[in-house]
């Protein structure tokens, strides 16, 4: 079934059930919080599963309206990792907790797609690391060859469910390409994240709605989304989030989201720190997210790869975020995950890992209807 991105190609909730959910207040608000940490705690479980990110490059070649590493912005100082510094990076992740190595760059990654392929290779022979690529849009061949060198999974964001307002901002890829790909990954049984931005500059309610329906009929392993924070290098300079002055929005759609996609995995992303410091990403754990991922790109580099302003741990080196991250989950009383952490909707072929109790998910399930 291909996916059309109005929020109608999937049985489930209704759009106006969601908006409900999403206008909740008071104590109606903690029930819908509670009910998504009950959903995310039945579903996925109480550990949290880290996956470190290496930004091995800023080159790109598109021209994102909202996105500080676009091509045009001439005030970066741009960069590509070597594969032997990205692997050198990989190797020392697992001393630390972090169980998959997150490989993310610009649409142009600055390695050829058989490097890319070929350091896939060598992280998967010399590590006991999953691998996530994030490189953007790429045709069947070349994502096919990748998940042959050992891909695990791929992340590549929807970032809106509405055409138009994605076609204002994306000028270099179309809406349509961009789920395409999503159906390749899927078709080629790889683990497929995609997400969204909250507030991007024309979005609606109605929009924020269909974004989260949208992930419900991708049928994701993860889901990825964060706040829209205006980047001062950027056509998008001066337009401020959707919902200015409604924050609280960020972290309902977060826990709808979760109600909606229980058995996804949902990290809390460095976003959420940077619109509420050192507690953003703790709330997000509590409302519905089970995976934290720090930064381990190597300092020198981390300031040039700043997607937006106010990003968190620029100055800390890998150690340090690893050791704030464990020391931020066993406050909470929640543990780093064993093993890679793969998808929960994986089936036997390809190794579930997890069986759901059917009955206590529909009792959890029951107590705010959709």
């Amino acid at each position: 079934m291909r996916i059309n991105g109005n929020g109608q190609g999937k049985s489930g909730p209704s759009r106006q059930a969601v908006l409900s959910l999403l206008m909740s207040e008071g104590s109606v608000l903690e029930s819908l919080y509670a009910k998504a940490n009950r959903v995310r705690h039945i579903h996925v479980g109480d550990d949290v599963y880290i996956r470190g990110i290496v930004e091995f490059s800023n080159m790109c070649a598109n021209d994102c309206l909202y996105c500080g590493i676009r091509a045009s912005n001439n005030l970066v100082n741009r960069y590509v990792m070597s594969p032997e510094e990205i692997l050198a990076t990989a190797k020392a992740m697992e001393p630390l907790g972090q169980t998959t190595v997150v490989l993310q760059s610009g649409e142009t990654p600055g390695l050829t797609d058989l490097e890319i392929g070929n350091l896939v290779r060598r992280i998967k022979t010399e590590t006991g690391l999953a691998v996530t690529l994030s490189v953007g849009n790429r045709p069947y061949g070349t994502y096919r060859f990748w998940k042959e060198c050992g891909m695990d999974r791929y992340l590549l964001r929807f970032e809106t469910s509405d055409g138009v307002l994605f076609a204002k901002l994306h000028p270099d890829c179309s809406f349509d390409e961009r789920l395409e790909c999503l159906h390749i990954l899927k078709d080629l049984e790889v683990q497929t994240g995609s997400g969204f931005m909250i507030g991007l500059p024309g979005e609606t309610p109605e929009i924020l709605a269909d974004n989260i329906l949208l992930c419900r009929e991708l049928d994701l392993d993860m889901i990825g989304i964060g706040p829209y924070i205006p980047h001062p290098d950027t056509p998008l300079a001066h337009r401020q989030n959707a919902y200015e002055g409604d924050e609280e929005i960020f972290f309902k759609a977060l826990a709808v989201l979760r109600i909606v996609n229980p058995d996804a995995h949902i990290p809390a992303t460095t976003a959420f720190d940077a619109v509420f410091p050192g507690v953003g990403r703790n709330l997000a754990l509590e409302r519905g997210a089970n995976v934290f991922m720090p930064n381990d790109t190597p300092v020198t580099h981390r300031k040039d790869y700043l997607l937006y302003p106010g990003k968190p741990c620029v100055d800390e080196t890998a150690d340090q975020c690893a050791g704030c991250v464990l020391a931020r989950l066993s406050a909470m009383g929640r543990q780093a995950g064993k093993g890679p952490g793969h998808s929960f909707k994986m089936d036997n072929k390809r190794g579930k890992i997890k069986t759901v109790d059917k009955r206590q998910a529909r009792k959890a399930c029951a107590t705010t209807p959709l």
